[in-house]
């Protein structure tokens, strides 16, 4: 068994306050540098003060632990095989890898809902279409106000990295995220043992984020680990906040000075199930990436000291072409099958 244990203990995430960003209001630009100063610290940290209402996160993980009880083959029904080239869909315990090996966790894929008539997916788009909704009470509407009012966050805190990098505030938006590339992710890691004969070490495996902006509610449970300079530290739950982190993309315009931080979660043995929602607020998939011009920073290729041995910084073309080569290699028999 890998070991799990922090190897930088007594380091911690900052924790920023953006209701004056979220608001537009005087003192954007102060918490513009504080999220710099995270970015270039860390690449993670928390927000609080973001308004999204906590009555719809409560709905969203009541629903969850609802959905993640059913028996396997009910929610086999609801299986990304059905989603197709909306890669969109549940997958069951084992059914995502990470480096290669599977990880402990079960989840629904989701994103932006768009109709079958809808233009992208009359063309064949990868990675857009309808949602596959469990067949329970209130489940659309509520995965659907989450997305949207996460997005809408998303939103104001590139705009707060933009400030931060001495750039107009909508730099990202009128390049990039004007119609970002919305994926909403819901995992459950069950606590129990690893099944005998099964080489799962990790909930999820080191990795880094491939987009611009990830947006994270975790439950009370904890396990996420960050890889810091001076080691892995905790990343715990703090309530009503939301963990942040930088996505390559963001690392490969910034030249890197904004690193996309590798980070894990532990396997749970806590007793309880443990909830995770990540959004991934990320450049439209049609998107060109280019580094910033005029920052002053030096593109290197760190690929050495990478999780998985990747030049970010040689990334050249459309945003949707690097999620594929990544998503691919997560879904390797559905890749297969869909694309």
């Amino acid at each position: 068994m890998a070991d799990s244990s922090p190897s930088s203990p007594g380091e911690s995430l900052p924790v920023i306050n953006v209701s004056a960003l979220v608001a537009g209001a005087a003192g954007r630009e102060a918490v513009a540098a504080q999220i710099g100063a995270a970015c270039r610290a860390h690449g993670f940290f928390y927000v609080t003060g973001h308004g999204v209402d906590p009555a719809l996160v409560q709905r969203l993980e009541d629903l969850s632990r609802r959905f993640f009880a059913l028996d396997e083959p009910t929610k086999m029904r609801w299986r990304m095989a059905l989603g197709g080239r909306a890669w969109r869909g549940y997958f069951p315990l084992g059914g995502e890898l990470t480096s290669g090996r599977p990880d402990w966790k079960e989840g629904l894929y989701l994103g932006t809902e768009l109709s079958a008539d809808h233009p992208l997916v009359r063309a064949g788009t990868p990675v857009h279409g309808p949602n596959l909704f469990p067949d329970l009470d209130g489940f659309r509407s509520t995965v659907l106000a989450y997305i949207e009012a996460v997005t809408r966050l998303g939103h104001r805190l590139m705009e707060g990295i933009a400030l931060s990098l001495g750039l107009p505030a909508a730099y990202f938006a009128e390049r990039y995220t004007a119609d970002p590339l919305i994926l909403f992710r819901i995992f459950n890691y069950p606590t129990q043992p690893v099944p005998e004969g099964m080489d799962v070490h990790w909930g999820v495996g080191e990795h880094t984020d491939y987009g611009l902006l990830t947006v994270l509610r975790q439950d009370d449970v904890g396990g996420l680990q960050v890889r810091t300079p001076g080691g892995w530290i905790e990343a715990p739950p703090v309530a009503q906040s939301f963990v942040c982190n930088i996505g390559d993309m963001l690392d490969r315009m910034t030249g890197g000075r904004y690193k996309s931080t590798p980070h894990r979660v532990t396997r749970n043995t806590s007793g309880r199930d443990r909830l995770s929602f990540p959004l991934f607020f990320d450049p439209n998939f049609e998107a060109r990436v280019r580094r910033i011009e005029g920052l002053d920073s030096a593109a290197a290729d760190d690929s050495a000291e990478r999780w998985d041995r990747a030049n970010v910084h040689a990334f050249s073309g459309r945003y949707g072409d690097y999620l594929l080569a990544k998503v691919s290699k997560v879904f390797p028999q559905l890749r297969d099958e869909v694309l």
